[in-house]
C-alpha cells in the first residue's frame, strides 16, 4: 500500500511545456496512436503508453467485445462489465466466449501492427453480495489473465488476490475518501474516483474535492470520472492530480456500442439539464436520461427512493431486468454531437486534449 502525498515520476510528468505540446496528433491508421509526450513511469505497465491517459468505462448492456476492441485498436482502455455477458441457461459461458475473441483480435492486431500496438481491456467484476456469478466469473478471468480488473459496489480481498494471481491490476470504483481508503486496504492497486456528473452509478462529491482529499495520502493509479467527455476534461482532470480520466457516455453513441438507435441520439441530442440523479431504479444513487424516465411514463422529477437493499444483480442469466429501458448517462453528453464509431471519439478527444495542453503552455510561456 502506498500512503504518502509524494507523488512518483518526475517533475516534467507534471508540467506542460511547450515542446511537449506543440504538435497536433498524427491522424494516420498507422501513426495515431502514437501516446503524446508524458512521463507516466510511475503507473503500473498496463496503464502506460496509451495515446491519451483515458479508460473507457464499462457500461451496463452497452460495452460488447466490438466496442472494446475499437477502443483499444483507438489507444485507449476499453472495458466491459463480466456480467454484460450472459448466456442462456445450460449455454457455455459467454463472458469466456468474449475474452477469447478479445484476446484474439488484439493479438491480430498487434501482429500486423508491431509500431502501433493496441492498448490493454478491462473487465470489470460487481463484487456486491446478490452477484451469484462473482466466483465463475474471477476464475474465467484468471484463466485469461485479464490485464485490467475494475471492482465495483464491493472491496474484497479474494477477488483482488485472483487479479493478482494471473498478473492483473485492480482498481476500484469509489466515491468518497472513506470508501477509497477501505479499497486500498483491501489490496486495490488503485482506484476510480466516481464524482459528480458521472454516468450511471456515480457520487455526489466534486471531482475538485474528491481527487485532492485522496491525493492527501494515495500516490497510486487514480482515474476520475464525471463528465469527462471532451479532452479539455480529461486534461483538467491530470491537472487536478489524477493520472488518467474515465469516459463512458460519450461512447455510447457510437457504431458499435449495443444501444438502441434512440438511446444513441438521446445522448446525441441531449446537455446535461437531460440528467436525473436517482437511487429508485438499482437501489444506488445514479444519473440517467430525463426522456427514458418520461418514455416508461414516470415524472423525472418525482421519483421515490429506494435504498440499497433492493439491488440485485442475480445470477447474471439472459432474462432481462425490469428497468432495462432506463438509460443510463452523464453530465457531459452536451459534448457528443453525433453517432459515429468509437475511433472518432478517441480521435476528438485527442485533438482536443492536445489543443487544450498547447493553449495553456503558451499561456505558462508569457
Amino acid at each position: 500500500m502506498r500512503f504518502s502525498n509524494k507523488r512518483g515520476g518526475t517533475a516534467a510528468d507534471y508540467t506542460i511545456t511547450t515542446d511537449g505540446w506543440a504538435h497536433s496528433p498524427p491522424h494516420s491508421q498507422t501513426e495515431r496512436h502514437i501516446p503524446m509526450p508524458r512521463d507516466d513511469s510511475h503507473l503500473p505497465t498496463a496503464l502506460q503508453g496509451l495515446r491519451v491517459p483515458l479508460v473507457a468505462s464499462p457500461l451496463f448492456i452497452i460495452s460488447v467485445p466490438e466496442l472494446v476492441i475499437a477502443q483499444c485498436k483507438a489507444g485507449v482502455i476499453g472495458s466491459f462489465p463480466a456480467l454484460n455477458a450472459r448466456e442462456a441457461e445450460g449455454e457455455h459461458p459467454l463472458l469466456d466466449t468474449w475474452l477469447t475473441q478479445i484476446n484474439e483480435e488484439l493479438d491480430r492486431h498487434n501482429q500486423a501492427n508491431p509500431d502501433n500496438p493496441a492498448a490493454p481491456f478491462a473487465v470489470n467484476q460487481i463484487v456486491h453480495r446478490s452477484n451469484a456469478r462473482l466466483e465463475r466469473d474471477l476464475e474465467i478471468c484468471a484463466r485469461h489473465k485479464v490485464p485490467i480488473w475494475i471492482t465495483s459496489l464491493g472491496a474484497r480481498e479474494e477477488v483482488n488476490e485472483a487479479a493478482h494471481s494471473c498478473g492483473g491490476i485492480v482498481l476500484h470504483d469509489v466515491i468518497n475518501n472513506t470508501f477509497a481508503k477501505k479499497a486500498i486496504s483491501k489490496g486495490a492497486d488503485g482506484l476510480v474516483a466516481v464524482a459528480a456528473g458521472a454516468g450511471g452509478h456515480a457520487g455526489m462529491q466534486s471531482p475538485f474535492a474528491l481527487v485532492r482529499e485522496i491525493r492527501g495520502w494515495f500516490d497510486g493509479p487514480l482515474l476520475l470520472s464525471g463528465a469527462i467527455a471532451t479532452g479539455e476534461a480529461l486534461l483538467a482532470a491530470r491537472a487536478m492530480g489524477a493520472d488518467l480520466g474515465y469516459a463512458g457516455s460519450a461512447f455510447i453513441a457510437t457504431d458499435e456500442a449495443n444501444a438502441q438507435p434512440e438511446y444513441k441520439q438521446m445522448i446525441a441530442d441531449g446537455s446535461a439539464e437531460d440528467i436525473v440523479y436517482s437511487s429508485l431504479f438499482t437501489g444506488v444513487s445514479g444519473n440517467y436520461l430525463r426522456g427514458s424516465i418520461q418514455a416508461a411514463g414516470m415524472d423525472p422529477d418525482n421519483l421515490p427512493s429506494a435504498d440499497a437493499s433492493s439491488m440485485n444483480f442475480g445470477d447474471g442469466s439472459s432474462k432481462p431486468k425490469a428497468w432495462k429501458s432506463i438509460w443510463g448517462a452523464g453530465q457531459g453528453i452536451g459534448a457528443v454531437k453525433s453517432v459515429g464509431p468509437a475511433a472518432g471519439v478517441v480521435d476528438r478527444i485527442a485533438d482536443e486534449y492536445h489543443a487544450a495542453g498547447k493553449r495553456l503552455a503558451a499561456e505558462f510561456a508569457e
